[in-house]
């Protein structure tokens, strides 16, 4: 058995009821096989970042897994697909977007993934949630960074 390593999973959707598709997603983590999810932040209302439509649901989930990065990655695309997850055009609005973070201390660079995520330190919706589940990943400086960006607790 391979050793676990802990992954960040952002997790977000604005199309249909996101909130029920985020809640939803949650669950579906913690059915991933050789994976436990051992922590969700709570949900937050967001504006939506270099796209149009309304705003997204975000949150972020804490797994340790066993899968390797591309698995995991193949793992949380099945999950988008299952939630009806259509890529017409780069940052469409969406039923269900999952977004690997961060993989352990790897960084990966290849056409499929980037980890950690080139854009998360941009981002509000990524950096709130991800402080609250891990807040040694997440500096004090870069949550000032972005505290201009609206973004509300909704649950």
């Amino acid at each position: 058995m391979r050793e676990a390593v802990t992954a960040y999973v952002g997790v977000g959707a604005n199309l249909g009821d996101p909130a029920a598709a985020v809640r939803t997603a949650l669950e579906r983590l913690r059915e991933l096989p050789a994976t436990t999810l051992d922590a969700q932040s709570s949900l937050y209302r967001t504006a939506p970042v270099d796209s149009s439509g309304s705003d997204y649901i975000n949150a972020v989930a804490k797994l340790s897994t066993q899968l390797t990065a591309p698995e995991l990655l193949r793992e949380l695309q099945r999950i988008e697909n299952a939630a009806g997850r259509e890529r017409p055009y780069r940052n469409a609005p969406r039923t269900l977007d999952l977004d690997l973070l961060m993989f352990g201390s790897a960084r990966i660079e290849s056409p499929e993934l980037q980890v950690p995520h080139p854009r998360m330190h941009e981002r509000a919706f990524v950096l709130v949630p991800l402080a609250e589940v891990a807040p040694e990943v997440v500096s004090e400086a870069r949550l000032s960074a972005v505290s201009d960006r609206r973004i509300v607790r909704v649950a």
